[in-house]
């Protein structure tokens, strides 16, 4: 199946596919690569992987068996915090390659602000992008206080941070931030890991559009250009994320959308992390 996937330009002249596939607690092993094999089969181009995550090898091993050319998929792997430091990162991007038997990789981000790593972990990214072994290097969970600091020194800046984001966590001030420097911003958790699902003012708007709650969340995503990345082991739920870009939401909706904002955090909260 082929779909007509927006693709987000990034620094550098890259373009990031508008919808990817998190793999965050994804079963290793046969399940992660049924689901990424399924995904791929569905039109998905874009899977975010992560060390932290241990199913990298298994990503890789179900592009592989996809029969889709290497350079047809775009693939993150993140540099996780017991491996941030400028050495510890370059063995962790290392590994990452070796674990997933790939020349290089076309996304790295910084998992999380580490504090009195991150920077030295930073040029550790500028070295191994500069070196080609990474095509584009971005950080995650990073806040506004985090990439000040970041852009204050960095030789190249981040071309993606990776944050969560929904309706109900808009994150408005990062990504009038990220937008002035060139950052795309990835959501993770679009869809509130279920919580908001069926929030009464979603359930009526989606029912109005003959769409799903989960749809119009990642519409309201792809609407405000950020990459997002849903999650699911089903592929009916696939198939159901993925024509997300099928339709269009108005001013009205997503004037709707912008009025749920509630500081809604479903995992990690980096607002406080020094």
């Amino acid at each position: 199946m082929s779909v007509n996937q927006p693709l987000i330009p990034m620094r550098g002249g890259l373009h990031i596919p508008q919808v990817g596939l998190g793999v965050f607690r994804t079963p290793t092993g046969a399940e992660t690569r049924r689901v990424v094999r399924e995904a791929l089969a569905c039109g998905y181009r874009h899977i975010d992987t992560a060390r932290f995550y241990g199913n990298e090898a298994d990503v890789a091993d179900a592009i592989r068996a996809s029969g889709l050319p290497r350079d047809a998929v775009f693939v993150t792997t993140k540099i996780w915090n017991d491996e941030q430091g400028y050495d510890e990162t370059l063995r962790a991007l290392d590994a990452s390659l070796a674990t997933m038997r790939f020349d290089r990789v076309d996304l790295v981000l910084l998992h999380w602000p580490v504090v009195g790593r991150r920077l030295d972990s930073w040029r550790a990214l500028e070295r191994l992008r500069a070196e080609g072994c990474v095509r584009a290097i971005g950080v995650s969970n990073f806040m506004p206080h985090h990439l000040r600091e970041l852009l204050a020194v960095c030789h190249e800046p981040p071309s993606v941070n990776q944050v969560e984001a929904s309706p109900f966590l808009q994150q408005r001030e990062l990504r009038l931030l990220c937008e002035a420097h060139g950052i795309v911003v990835e959501a993770y958790s679009p869809l509130t890991k279920g919580l908001r699902l069926a929030h009464p003012a979603l359930v009526r708007l989606a029912s109005a559009l003959g769409r799903t709650p989960a749809q119009v969340l990642l519409r309201w995503g792809l609407e405000k250009g950020l990459v997002v990345l849903p999650k699911s082991t089903r592929p009916a739920r696939l198939a159901e994320n993925l024509a997300a870009l099928d339709f269009t939401l108005g001013e009205v909706h997503m004037a709707t959308l912008d009025g749920l904002e509630e500081g809604l955090v479903t995992g990690w909260d980096p607002r406080t992390a020094p």
